[in-house]
């Protein structure tokens, strides 16, 4: 049967014009603040602005694999021609992604590179994130690193971009610090897990056991800062990912001392212009300038943005400078002295 796409712009009567207005958004967790504060906003108002009575379906996985499965096949089953998926696991997605595309549902797997036949991906160099991570924690150790021994606690097992991560910092940290003496993934990126195996490593190797601490992403960072201070450890190195408003209140006062600031309006952006012109049949060569492979499919047209190290030295210059946080979102008065001496007040 020959499949009748109608132009955003374009009015229809008919359900199945209504059909083929509607996007679905799929989110994987919100322990991670991102998503509903940028990632489903930003992406809804530019579909709206491309497509303005297109219909945009939402619904957040809150880390359970077989909830996103049953939220994905209702999507399916309401007629949504194109779903941006952002997969809790995506190793998991294979068979649900390729039943969508054998009746014509284009997939966009956004950040993760979900399994099964995707129409396109967007994300950011991944492994390269690792590698900033990992200079950040050798440029925080300076002259130190080599003498230096590190903790690791690297991201979720089911997430193929922490796998990225993980072999990005490896990349630049093995052979440059003395030994990496305690390693650990934190399942669904949880901040309470991380909190407890860097409690498990001060108790196994000491309060003097390490120089520096390498965390995956600014959540897992936060519950690892609780367990040095509750531990009294102070001036060791904690690395982030993510540039969420509390770790940057953690830079700004110390605890914390970088971050990666990834540019998430333009991947939500981009992606919502990929998911509107597969709406319309429409080419998306313009949007996607590399091809990346995954286990079940080669040559995804994908788009891949560059991130950026933040420290207390360059809050100003990016965040703030990009408008994703005011100076007095991140300067509340419990941060008020920390950011008149990072000058950012």
């Amino acid at each position: 049967m020959a499949l009748s796409v109608a132009a955003c712009g374009e009015a229809g009567s008919d359900a199945a014009d209504s059909d083929n207005k509607s996007i679905g958004i799929l989110l994987p967790e919100n322990k991670t603040t991102r998503y509903e504060t940028f990632d489903r906003p930003l992406m809804t108002k530019k579909i709206k602005a491309l497509c303005s009575d297109c219909e945009v379906s939402y619904n957040n996985a809150n880390q359970e694999t077989e909830l996103q499965k049953k939220q994905f096949d209702a999507l399916i089953t309401k007629g949504v021609k194109v779903i941006i998926l952002d997969a809790v696991d995506a190793t998991a997605t294979k068979s649900w992604v390729d039943a969508a595309a054998k009746k014509g549902v284009k997939v966009v797997a956004y950040d993760r590179l979900a399994e099964g036949d995707v129409s396109a991906y967007i994300s950011y160099d991944n492994e390269k994130i690792g590698e900033l991570q990992g200079e950040g924690v050798l440029s925080a150790l300076g002259d130190k690193a080599e003498d230096s021994e590190l903790v690791m606690i690297n991201g979720s097992p089911t997430d193929p971009n922490a796998a990225l991560f993980k072999k990005g910092a490896h990349t630049v940290l093995d052979g440059k610090v003395k030994k990496i003496v305690y390693e650990q993934d934190i399942p669904d990126w949880s901040p309470d897990e991380a909190n407890k195996k860097m409690a498990a490593a001060i108790t196994s190797l000491g309060k003097d056991g390490f120089d520096a601490v390498y965390s995956a992403n600014d959540g897992m960072a936060g519950g690892i800062i609780t367990a040095l201070k509750s531990r009294g450890i102070k001036d060791v190195p904690v690395g982030g990912q993510d540039s969420e408003l509390a770790g940057l209140q953690r830079i700004v006062a110390g605890t914390q001392t970088f971050t990666i600031y990834k540019g998430i309006k333009p991947e939500a952006e981009r992606t919502a212009e990929i998911a509107v012109a597969l709406l319309n049949g429409e080419s998306i060569d313009e949007f996607t300038e590399h091809k990346v492979d995954s286990k079940s499919k080669k040559g995804i047209p994908s788009q891949l943005f560059d991130a950026t190290v933040v420290t207390k030295d360059n809050i100003k210059d990016t965040l703030i400078a990009d408008k994703v946080y005011t100076v007095d979102q991140i300067c509340t008065p419990e941060f008020e002295a920390a950011c008149k001496d990072a000058g950012l007040l």
